[in-house]
């Protein structure tokens, strides 16, 4: 029997298509059936694994352990001084320790480094009296232990303090007026109320002389004389040093002493009561290794789709020399390394990777964080692959939020991931921005970038850059909760089937 001629233009579509074996159409079903349970069981995976950071880092903390080796072990840690490089490889050996992956020091080139050795200064007369005193960074030791009558500069002229010439050679000179203004308010708090507030670091009352700082510089050096002796504008014992790694190495050395007590001894000297002191400080520049170092170590992805983009948890490693860096920055440095400690210590296992970075050079300019992003982001193509950069540094206490940096899509997130941490004392994240520290390059190149929002209660007036910053300011409390809500965010951050969004300029 012949076939019968038919249209295939009339053929369903149905009735063209081949049966499926049964088994095969039962496995399809079957499939189909349990991919949504598929997505809530992995859903259900990573919200346990948010129970179990909350359990790790409040139960089995170690951040008290290393802010403490941060701030009592190595003291403060400027960049280029021993004291830095130490802490940076004893970093690296703790995320090697906890079996992050290729933990390492990644150089930069920086210059010299400076540390301090002994300083001693006090008033010889009308009474004794001891001072406060530190030098500043990178500048060169005095000519032994220097004795004598002060040469007060702070009412002169520029013309009066060159027709002194030679009087001035290896004399003790103090260089200012006395301080009338001080520095006596933090910043505003953001993160309390939902006005808008101007975040960033706040323009501080500064002590100046009579004449040009910089012109005042040139003429005792040209004169010779044996050291500078300035006041800071903190008040209480506070002292506020910095210093330049530029200053050259025949400069006149700069002690700055304790304001009351500089004022005490320019009130005698403007009133031409005699004055004299004794002072001596001994420092040394390090010019073997002038690279410095950030510190880096990643917790790898899992997922083949994203495993190559990473979320990146920093904070900068160096301080200055005065003190012990506790709030500037030991605390942001032991909140993400804590962090991926408990990531590390529950199994966790992002989509995407998690890299920590303790950069270096933050005080001189971002350096650590600048040098990152001309090594590893320096094309778009790299830059695609950051999801986002989470910094903790300005500020003390626990994390209270996140500056958004006007990214309201970017927020959204944010905002969801607070939630569940307000009873750890988070209270929101804000529009604002904030300046001068790491995330700002990233933010500059276009990337999603956040800085933690930080109690600044006594930051401004008496811990930061200053002799006051010692580890008595934070408790083992706040040092826990910095870490879980930066480990919950980074997890989170990594597990998102979404990008965290980009600025708007860099879109556009």
């Amino acid at each position: 029997m012949g076939e019968f001629p038919t249209n295939a233009a009339t053929i369903s579509p149905m009735a063209k298509r081949v049966p499926l074996p049964l088994c095969i159409r039962l496995i399809i079903v079957a499939g189909l059936a349990l991919a949504p349970l598929a997505v809530i069981a992995q859903q259900s995976s990573a919200d346990a694994t948010l129970v179990r950071i909350r359990a790790e880092g409040l139960e089995r903390s170690t951040a008290q352990s290393l802010f403490l080796s941060l701030t009592d072990g190595f003291g403060g840690r400027l960049t280029g001084a021993p004291s830095h490089v130490r802490s940076a490889h004893w970093a690296r050996e703790r995320f090697a320790e906890w079996g992050l992956a290729d933990a390492r020091l990644e150089p930069f080139e920086f210059g010299a480094g400076w540390e301090l050795l002994h300083v001693s200064a006090a008033m010889t007369e009308p009474r004794y009296f001891p001072l406060i005193a530190y030098p500043e960074a990178w500048t060169p030791s005095t000519a032994g232990a220097l004795s004598g009558r002060v040469v007060y500069l702070g009412d002169k002229t520029s013309a009066q303090v060159t027709a002194m010439g030679e009087a001035l050679r290896g004399a003790i000179v103090l260089t200012h007026p006395h301080v009338t203004t001080f520095i006596t308010r933090d910043r505003p708090q953001p993160g309390l109320t939902d006005a808008p507030i101007a975040t960033g670091n706040p323009s501080l009352p500064q002590a100046r002389p009579s004449i040009p700082a910089a012109t005042l510089a040139s003429l005792l050096r040209q004169f010779g004389a044996g050291v500078a002796i300035r006041p800071s504008a903190y008040t209480d014992g506070t002292i506020g040093v910095l210093g330049n790694r530029n200053t050259p190495r025949d400069a006149v050395p700069t002690i700055v002493v304790g304001t009351e007590q500089y004022n005490m001894m320019a009130r005698l000297a403007a009133a031409g009561q005699p004055v004299s002191m004794t002072i001596e400080s001994r420092t040394r520049h390090h010019d073997t290794d002038r690279n410095s170092y950030n510190v880096i170590a990643d917790i790898p992805g899992i997922d083949p789709a994203v495993r190559d983009e990473y979320v990146l948890i920093g904070a900068h490693l160096d301080s200055w020399h005065t003190s012990n860096g506790a709030t500037d920055n030991a605390d942001g440095v032991a909140a993400v390394m804590e962090a991926v400690r408990i990531l590390r210590a529950i199994g966790a296992a992002p989509r995407r990777t998690i890299r920590v970075a303790l950069w270096s050079g933050e005080e001189q300019g971002l350096l650590g964080a600048r040098a990152y992003i001309a090594q590893h982001l320096a094309t778009p193509e790299a830059q695609a692959k950051l999801q986002v950069y989470l910094n903790d540094d300005p500020g003390s206490g626990r994390t209270l939020g996140f500056y958004m940096e006007q990214n309201e899509a970017a927020k959204m997130f944010f905002d969801r991931w607070l939630a569940p941490l307000k009873d750890l004392g988070m209270t929101m994240n804000v529009m604002e921005g904030i300046g001068s520290t790491d995330h700002v390059p990233f933010v500059q190149m276009g990337m999603p970038a956040f800085n933690a929002i930080k109690d600044f209660d006594a930051y401004d007036v008496r811990t930061r850059h200053t002799n006051a910053d010692f580890p008595e300011r934070m408790s083992e409390d706040e040092l826990k909760q910095q870490a879980v809500v930066m480990a919950t965010f980074a997890w989170q951050a990594a597990m998102m089937n979404e990008r965290v969004p980009r600025p708007l300029s860099a879109v556009r």
